[in-house]
């Protein structure tokens, strides 16, 4: 490809043809303003707050969409540029609700942090607002469209990265709004409750529903025995929310601060991690000797199951039927916990903390708690927690490492490594290599599942079994690969699926990017999972098998894998999933 050299503010630089004005701008540190645009979303070029001068041209162009040419001048910061920028920002302004201080993005919000660079110091316009109402109908979204901007990056993720399409833009000037078709309600849509429309969204259009009120008036029921569980990936991005450094995680001052909350137990969702690794590689052993239908697709993403139970019901019985850690944990709470400890379950309040607003979602199926009251009670995000610990008071860096609560409080490294995309895959071959050998495998790290392309494959043998694997993160990913083994051209013993990019470090509760971050960054996404690796690598044990509490917890309670007493406990069902008025 030939490159093209142009002047920017009197700074010359070369590029390859085809790069966009702020794309060249930013290769010299020049940095233009932006509202739309996404590095990983197409170009959209709808607010014009990006607008630059391009000598020969009559008008300014969008630096988002235009693309460069030899010789080229540009100026980004004349003072009618500034004014003009500062004149769109002003009327966006005027368009949004004046509540930043009550606001969840308060502080984190692009609009705000724009509205302070192009220097916006005052409300000059005053006239008629959109009005609408917020839609909380999802369990773990809403939906407030007063604060949309109608940047449409949701509309893009939905579209291009998730491939579900829930919204859409309708109306046209000032009526233009974004929702699902008809305006239906969230909860009767396809959407998965990814949550990747709030990680993307720059204002507060989208937010996760809150559990936090929920939580904190269990912390203050003396009737309650409260008991939290924490997802791997949480700890992996937490620490950004106390402008802590990328890619360390914060295993010990985590677990320090939810005792400092009140909490009667902390408890690791990685124990459960391994235990879903026991019956998930069970699973595929028995099923590779004819127990079952191949592929086996991994369950632990409840955004991934929606999605399928949704589009792609014909694969449901492929489904692995162990429940998610989360759920599983849960479960054991409230029967094994609560027997050792003498408790009552209807007295004991479990709360998760996940990376991912779909869990919410997954708390509220029917099929995973008993008809007398759920297994998980609240899910928090990885955000909530971070504001419920500033809200404490509590100065998180300076906090002193603490363990895990025991008897569902040990993990080994295959459990850690779930948050990553590939993590899932990486921990079933390690005990189902065991399981099928009797021996370890010699190779702990299987790093051809590991890293950030869309889908990865690989081939392993075991005992002269031939194991095809592949690794989707993200549902478009997924949507391309599901169709590869529907129309036959990918044949397949093991898949997983992780509904977020980058798997559930990517998760769409996970902290918002900070200022100079790009929401989605694959470098962030990289710095997380490397962060579990790192943990994995420190562990003592790094099978699942080798998990002394699953092991007790078998010989104690559940007896082995794929028992009775563990299907009843840890095994699930799916269905086909249509939203009303849909054939």
């Amino acid at each position: 490809m030939s490159n093209v050299t142009l002047t920017i503010d009197g700074r010359s630089v070369t590029v390859p043809a085809g790069t966009t004005i702020m794309q060249a701008a930013d290769k010299i540190g020049i940095h233009i303003p932006r509202l739309c645009y996404h590095p990983q979303l197409s170009i959209e070029g709808a607010c014009r707050v990006c607008v630059v001068e391009v000598e020969g041209q009559r008008n300014l162009v969008a630096s988002c969409a235009f693309p460069v040419a030899e010789g080229m001048v540009v100026r980004t910061a004349t003072p009618e540029i500034r004014q003009i920028r500062r004149d769109i920002v002003e009327l966006i302004l005027d368009n949004h609700p004046m509540d930043c201080q009550t606001c969840e993005r308060d502080g984190n919000c692009e609009l705000q942090r724009l509205a302070y660079a192009v220097g916006v110091r005052e409300r000059l316009y005053e006239g008629e607002r959109k009005s609408y109402k917020p839609d909380t109908s999802s369990p773990s979204l809403i939906r407030d469209p007063e604060k949309c901007i109608l940047c449409h990056r949701c509309v893009r993720l939905c579209r291009e990265i998730q491939h579900v399409g829930v919204l859409g833009y309708y109306g046209r000037g000032f009526n233009t709004v974004v929702m699902p078709a008809y305006d239906a309600p969230f909860q009767e849509t396809l959407c998965a409750t990814c949550g990747q429309c709030i990680n993307v969204c720059p204002t507060a259009a989208f937010l996760e529903k809150p559990h936090t009120d929920r939580v904190l008036d269990a912390l203050a029921d003396p009737e309650k025995h409260v008991v939290v569980q924490v997802a791997p990936s949480v700890r992996a991005a937490i620490g950004e929310g106390f402008g802590m450094p990328l890619g360390v995680a914060q295993t010990g001052r985590m677990v320090a601060a939810l005792r400092l909350l009140g909490f009667d137990k902390v408890f690791d969702t990685q124990f459960s991690a391994d235990l879903t690794i026991m019956e998930e590689a069970s699973e595929l052993v028995q099923r590779i000797k004819g127990g079952g239908p191949l592929p086996l697709i991994t369950s632990c993403s409840p955004g991934w199951v929606k999605f399928c139970e949704h589009f792609f019901p014909d694969f449901l019985d492929n489904l692995s039927t162990c429940k998610s850690p989360m759920s599983m944990h849960s479960a054991i709470v409230k029967t094994y916990y609560a027997q050792k400890m003498g408790l009552d379950p209807k007295k004991i309040y479990s709360v998760a903390v996940m990376c991912c607003t779909a869990k919410k979602f997954e708390a509220e199926r029917p099929e995973l708690g008993t008809p007398e009251y759920p297994y998980t009670d609240a899910v928090i995000t990885t955000r909530e927690l971070i504001w419920m610990i500033k809200s404490a008071g509590i100065n998180f860096k300076e906090l002193k490492e603490e363990d895990f609560d025991h008897p569902l409080g040990e993990s080994s490294g295959a459990g850690t490594i779930f948050g990553a995309t590939g993590g899932v895959m990486e921990a079933a071959l390690r005990t189902g290599i065991w399981m099928l050998t009797g021996s370890n495998p010699s190779d702990v790290e299987i790093t051809p599942v590991r890293g950030l392309d869309g889908i990865k494959t690989m081939e392993t043998e075991v005992k002269g079994l031939k194991l095809r694997c592949a690794v989707a993160h993200g549902l478009g990913n997924a949507y391309k690969l599901m169709q590869a083994v529907r129309s036959g051209e990918m044949k397949l013993d093991f898949i997983e699926i992780m509904g977020c990019p980058g798997g559930c470090v990517g998760g769409g509760g996970q902290p918002y990017a900070g200022y100079d971050a790009v929401p989605l960054d694959p470098e962030i996404l990289r710095l997380r999972a490397e962060a579990l690796y790192n943990e994995d690598r420190g562990k003592p044990k790094r099978f699942a098998h080798e998990n002394p509490d699953v092991q007790q917890l078998y010989r104690e309670f559940l007896g082995h894998p794929l028992s009775e007493k563990s299907h009843e406990l840890l095994h699930t069902f799916y269905y086909r999933r249509v939203p009303p008025g849909i054939g």
